[in-house]
Formats: C-alpha cells, structure tokens, sequence
C-alpha cells in the first residue's frame, strides 16, 4: 500500500509539472517585443522562432525547452558624458583633436530605438539584451563615427551652433547607415557641452575678452561716428533751409521783377500804340492841309486867330520905307505904344 501510495504521489508530481512547464506564463511589457528560441520540441523545428511577439501580451510554453528574451522598443538615451551621468557611471565624454590640432573634449547624447520587427536579427547577430546591444554595437560605433565627424571641425568652429548642428546631422546619418541593417534606428545626436585643455581655454576665454573690448570699442566709434553724421545732417539742413530760403526770395523777386517788367512792357506798347494813332492823325491832318480845302481851313483859321486884333502898317523898303536891318523892332513898338497913350 504504501509503495502504491509514493508511486501515485510521484506520478502526480510528474503530471503537475508537466502542467507547469506546459503553462509557465513569459509576458511583455507595452514597449518590449519578445523573441522566442526553441531549444528541443517534438512537434517544432529547433531554433529562433521568426515570429515577433507583440508588446504588451502573455504568452504560455514550456520554459525548460524554451528561451525567452525580450527588447525594449521605446526611444533610448545613451549618454556620452563627463559628468559621470551616463550609462557607464563614470567620464565617457567624446576626447579627440581638432581638424587644427587642438585637443578637445565633447559631451554626446545619442537617441536610439530598437526596430521591432528586428527583434530576432538583433538576437541572432548581435545581442540579447538592450543592454548588450548598447555596449556590444551602438556605443563603439556611435563614438568612433561621432569623434571621426566632429574632428573634421576647426577650433573655431565649435563656437558657431549651426556648424555643430551641421556635423551632429552627418552622424545621424552616417550612424543609421551603419545601425540600421542591425535593427537599429538613430533618432538624434545631441552635441553638448565641449571643453578645451586649461592652457588653450585660457587663451580662448582671453581672446573672448579681447574681442568684446573690441568690439566696445568698435560699437563707440560707430556710436561717435553716428554722433556727427547727425549733427551733420543737422547741419545740412540748416543749410539746405538757408539755400531754400534764398532760392524763395530770389524767386519772389524774379517773379516781383517779371511782373513789373510785362507791366512796363504792356505800357510801353500802349504808349506807342498811341504815339502811332497819334502820328496816324497827323498824318491824316497834314494830308488834309496839303489839298485846296486845307489851305482854306488854315486860312479860316488864321482869320478867327486875328479877329479883334490890331493891325499897323509900316513901310518897308524904298525911299521913306523901314530897313528892317537897321531898326530896332522893340524900340518901335515902344514908340507906338507912348503915341498910343498920348492920344
């Protein structure tokens, strides 16, 4: 009885293991994808598994005849850092020369996801885990194509922005022309802070300082120039205004000056207008004197001029007569005006 007792237990024991391994539950979480290798199965093929099991689910076989590993699909930040931040616990910044020579330190953040439906190349060529993955392939890669890029810029290009962002898109580039065919997709590469070696940081922060002096005194100079380019044009203005201001009487006066000149000149015509129907009449007169009527009309008017008037006769000439060469006319209107009184 008892030896029927310990066989039942054992098979009992048996058959709740069987179960076990047959419903041993392998989940994934709602940014992993699982990957599936079968290590012996009477009713499988021995090997990874094609399929890709999604995120997110529970899935159930037998865990001793079966591998189970999963990748985490969300976006992964590997850091590259010297302030002992970054995945490595300790300084993993970027050290390399210039394109000029100078030595350089620069802190790289690259942003990576895991593309799903390469979870199994992933497993197969590379890694089985993500943390795997990183140190095995991305870190090396990242820090060799990354240094090799950044090292083509000179000293004095790290301190112009666009040109690092220029450089950090030809890694990004390059990295996913690399990482992509292992299953992996470069989102970004994030250059930050960058040091030089003390002795060149110094010249660097005293060059800085040379050059805001300059530019100080760059930015007063242009101020002072400025300064009297206003008052000059203050100036000008003056006499501009001074110009315009004689330009005005001067024009005032031609105009003044026209004015009384076609005033003198419409006179002129009116007087000579006149002097010609003036001269016209007389013409028309002396024209009208030269015919026997005008001889007559003088003559009426001769007559009406002596009406009333005295007339003296005196002898001229012959014996007896008055020589008008010798006599004094005056003297003998006295004398005819004393006889005149005596009578």
């Amino acid at each position: 009885m008892r030896i029927k007792a310990l066989v039942k237990l054992a098979l009992t024991f048996i058959i709740f293991l069987f179960l076990f391994m047959i419903t041993f539950p392998h989940h994934t979480k709602s940014t992993e994808v699982g990957v599936r290798v079968i290590k012996w199965s009477p009713l499988a093929k021995k090997g990874v598994v094609k399929e890709i099991y999604a995120p997110g689910a529970t899935y159930f076989f037998m865990p001793i005849i079966n591998e189970w590993y999963t990748f985490d699909a969300k976006l992964q930040n590997m850091e590259m850092t010297a302030s002992y931040r970054g995945a490595r616990g300790g300084r993993d910044d970027l050290v390399f020369k210039t394109v000029d020579g100078n030595d350089i330190a620069l802190d790289v953040i690259i942003a990576y996801r895991v593309d799903p439906p390469k979870a199994v190349d992933i497993l197969v060529r590379v890694a089985q885990s993500n943390g795997e993955l990183e140190e095995k392939l991305i870190r090396p890669v990242s820090r060799n194509i990354t240094r090799e890029l950044f090292g083509e810029l000179k000293t004095e290009d790290f301190y112009v922005a666009k040109k690092r962002a220029e450089k950090a898109e030809a890694a990004k580039t390059a990295l996913n022309k690399v990482l992509n065919s292992y299953g992996i997709i470069v989102e970004s590469v994030l250059p930050k802070d960058y040091r030089f070696n003390p002795p060149y940081q110094k010249a660097i922060e005293e060059k800085k300082i040379a050059d805001q002096m300059a530019e100080r005194f760059k930015s007063e100079a242009k101020a002072t120039v400025e300064e009297y380019l206003q008052k000059l044009q203050s100036s000008q203005g003056e006499v501009n205004k001074m110009i315009a201001d004689v330009d005005g009487e001067y024009l005032k006066a031609k105009i003044s000056a026209d004015a009384y000149y076609e005033q003198q000149a419409m006179l002129a015509k009116a007087i000579e207008a006149e002097g010609l129907a003036q001269g016209k009449g007389i013409e028309k007169m002396v024209e009208a004197l030269n015919n026997s009527g005008g001889k007559t009309m003088v003559k009426m008017k001769l007559a009406e001029s002596l009406e009333g008037k005295k007339i003296y006769l005196l002898p001229f000439g012959g014996a007896g007569g008055i020589d008008l060469k010798t006599t004094d006319i005056n003297e003998l209107l006295k004398t005819f005006g004393v006889q005149k009184l005596a009578e």
